[in-house]
């Protein structure tokens, strides 16, 4: 029986010839085949150090310190507008393991920003996010969401400081509303207060007061009233 011979599989030239030129140190652009293209530090043909790297398909660059091959260190990345054809910043600040890690400030497409901390990517630890309404909401982040403690201020001057669960106002807080004069404290579940007492604070030197005072009810332990409430709280949610 004839033996059949096939020929070796081989990488292309192109991947050997990367191979055996072993960039080290500063070099001046290099253009891959897909036509992108690197300019600056290198060790054992990885970017390594200081150096800008600009995507081809994309159009987006990106300038700051590398580690063996990925963005790691401080850097910025940007983007190419295609209507003016200028760069746009989407992101500046720390990076780890090519991903946004420590502290950046990231530029959202319909104007927002956010300051703050990251981590793998996402928003977490703490940090203050500019909305485009104009609020804005500054305290602690996880999974690129609100979750712990943190202030949100409305446009209108109200404001809510207390815990968040996943985006949502969740657990002991108060709601100020400096318009009125007024002051709801209590706790929260999925953005809805389930246990809170309203109260006047200021009211005489409020913008635009109730047309008539809350009604006293008088309560012989209001605070126990809320004590009790957080304590069924944090039951509920061990």
């Amino acid at each position: 029986m004839p033996v059949v011979k096939y020929p070796r599989l081989r990488d292309p030239l192109f991947y050997e010839w990367d191979r055996k030129a072993q960039k080290c140190g500063l070099r001046h652009t290099i253009y891959a085949v897909n036509g992108d293209q690197y300019t600056g530090e290198w060790l054992d043909n990885l970017r390594h150090g200081k150096g800008t790297q600009i995507w081809k398909s994309s159009g987006a660059i990106y300038s700051g310190d590398w580690k063996f091959g990925k963005r790691d260190g401080y850097g910025s990345y940007s983007v190419l507008d295609p209507a003016t054809k200028e760069y746009k910043r989407v992101y500046t600040g720390w990076w780890q393991n090519d991903r946004r890690s420590g502290r950046g400030t990231f530029f959202y497409p319909n104007g927002e920003l956010y300051e703050g901390e990251w981590s793998n990517g996402l928003r977490s630890g703490w940090g203050k996010m500019h909305y485009k309404d104009g609020s804005t909401y500054e305290g602690q982040w996880l999974m690129d969401q609100p979750n712990g403690q943190g202030l949100l201020q409305l446009p209108n001057g109200n404001r809510y400081n207390g815990g968040w669960k996943d985006g949502k106002k969740h657990g002991p807080g108060k709601y100020f509303y400096p318009d009125k004069g007024q002051l709801l404290e209590g706790i929260w579940v999925a953005d809805i207060p389930k246990c809170a007492v309203l109260v006047e604070f200021g009211r005489e030197n409020a913008p635009a007061p109730p047309e008539l005072p809350l009604p006293e009810i008088k309560l012989q332990d209001p605070a126990g009233v809320l004590a009790e409430a957080q304590a069924m709280f944090d039951d509920s949610h061990n």
